[in-house]
C-alpha cells in the first residue's frame, strides 16, 4: 500500500498554505488565548507554536546538510527537541509569533536556494529515516497543516486544508497504520480520524495520536 504520487512542488504549495493558515490562526491570540490548551493532550497553544517554529529551524538544519554535505542533524538530542518546545511557555505572544514567522521564512528561503542536484542529496530525519531532500517539503507540510488544526481555535479545521494534501496524508497514515479498510465519510473527517484527532465519523474505532 503506497501513497499516491506527490511532487515536492505539491508539498511546497501545501506547506505555504499551511503556514498561512497557521499564521492567520495565531494573529489574534492574546496571552490568555496562547496559554489555553491545544487539541494535543498536555500541550498549550504556546507549546504547539514553539514546536512548529522549532521544527522549521530543525528542517533548516537538514536543508544545510543537503546544500553543503555537512552532516547537520535536525536536533542535537531528544533533550534539545524537548527544550525547544518547553521554551515556548516562557515566551510572550509576540515573541512566539515572531519566531514562528521568522523560522518559516528562513526555511522557505533555504529550500528556494537548493539546486536540482542538492534536492537529491540524502539526509537523516529525527526518526532515523534516510530520505532525499525532496522529502523535506512534505515533512513541513504535515507539520504546519495538521498543527494549524491542533491549535483548536476553530479558525482552521481539516476541511480548510488542501484536498491534495488530505489525500496524500490519508494514504500515508493508512499505510503506516496498516489499515485495509477505512470508514466511509468526508475526506477531512477520515483524515482527522486517521491522525487521531477529533472527528465526526460514527462507529469509527479510536486511534492514538499521529504526528
Amino acid at each position: 500500500m503506497t501513497a499516491p504520487a506527490r511532487t515536492p512542488a505539491d508539498a511546497r504549495a501545501w506547506a505555504r498554505t499551511g503556514t498561512e493558515l497557521l499564521l492567520d490562526a495565531v494573529a489574534g491570540l492574546d496571552e490568555d488565548a496562547f496559554a489555553a490548551p491545544s487539541v494535543l493532550p498536555g500541550w498549550s497553544r504556546k507549546h504547539l507554536v514553539a514546536h512548529v517554529a522549532a521544527n522549521a529551524d530543525a528542517l533548516g538544519n537538514l536543508v544545510h546538510w543537503a546544500a553543503t554535505g555537512e552532516e547537520t542533524p535536525m536536533y542535537a538530542s531528544a533533550e534539545e527537541r524537548a527544550a525547544g518546545i518547553a521554551k515556548g511557555a516562557a515566551l510572550t505572544a509576540d515573541e512566539l509569533r515572531s519566531w514562528l514567522t521568522d523560522s518559516a521564512q528562513k526555511l522557505a528561503a533555504g529550500l528556494d536556494g537548493l539546486t536540482e542536484e542538492q534536492w537529491q542529496h540524502e539526509v537523516v530525519t529525527a526518526q532515523g529515516r534516510t530520505v532525499p531532500a525532496t522529502e523535506l517539503p512534505w515533512m513541513r507540510a504535515r507539520e504546519v497543516c495538521v498543527h494549524a488544526v491542533d491549535l483548536g481555535t476553530g479558525v482552521v479545521t481539516f476541511a480548510d486544508l488542501p484536498k491534495g494534501f488530505l489525500t496524500a496524508l490519508v494514504a500515508e497514515i493508512r499505510a503506516k497504520r496498516g489499515l485495509d479498510e477505512l470508514p466511509e465519510g468526508p475526506l477531512p473527517e477520515v483524515a482527522a480520524w486517521l491522525a487521531g484527532r477529533p472527528h465526526t465519523l460514527a462507529d469509527a474505532p479510536g486511534l492514538g495520536p499521529w504526528l
